[in-house]
């Protein structure tokens, strides 16, 4: 482990600390909201925030659990980052969610004679920023949000905060092989899935 970033120890880890630091799960922006600030382990020497992973893995833990209390077809998992796509679309396609990564087409959630019209029970997305339109329509019509947050990112709209890195590709990877996991394991099955078959290809 890296001495310079975190000295810290997991109460039972999905993965070790080493793996998620190598994953950059913890890598945050130079920017940190206020909404972000208790997520925050320290700020390093070049500016860049650190997340916290001890939050960052007993939040995975506590959103696969409540996703789980779903049936999979009715969660959506929706991101418009290019790096957020392909790991999202093996989390739906492994648990039997929803996927609509791309260009998300406003009112699809509001609007009923839209062609892609849906109507999910929980939504998942990569980055409250550029997932905004979807977020606004879920608080419309009363459906939580869980929501991968960096610490640049505001929380008020989102109903259940993931701490991560939502930009880089190792770290949508990581975050998306282990809410895989945590949730089928709740619904009583174990995958044979890999971090690896959640990166995009470059």
């Amino acid at each position: 482990m890296n001495g310079n970033e975190m000295e810290i120890e997991l109460n039972e880890p999905l993965v070790s600390v080493e793996e998620y630091l190598a994953a950059g799960v913890h890598i945050g922006t130079q920017q940190k909201s206020s909404d972000m600030k208790n997520f925050i382990y320290r700020v390093r020497g070049d500016g860049l925030y650190i997340l916290d992973i001890r939050e960052t893995d007993e939040r995975i833990k506590l959103a696969a659990k409540f996703l789980s209390q779903y049936d999979p077809a009715k969660v959506l998992v929706v991101t418009s980052r290019q790096y957020g796509q392909y790991p999202a679309r093996q989390f739906a396609d492994a648990i039997g969610a929803y996927p609509m990564t791309g260009r998300y087409i406003p009112g699809t959630l509001t609007n009923p004679i839209l062609p892609k019209f849906a109507e999910p029970e929980a939504v998942v997305v990569t980055d409250p920023v550029s997932d905004l339109q979807v977020i606004k329509e879920a608080l419309q019509i009363g459906i939580p949000v869980v929501a991968l947050c960096d610490t640049n990112n505001m929380t008020s709209l989102v109903d259940f905060v993931i701490p991560t890195n939502n930009k880089g590709r190792k770290a949508l990877s990581m975050i998306y092989f282990l809410l895989t996991k945590e949730f089928l394991r709740h619904k009583g099955y174990t995958t044979s899935l890999t971090p690896e078959d959640f990166e995009t290809e470059l």
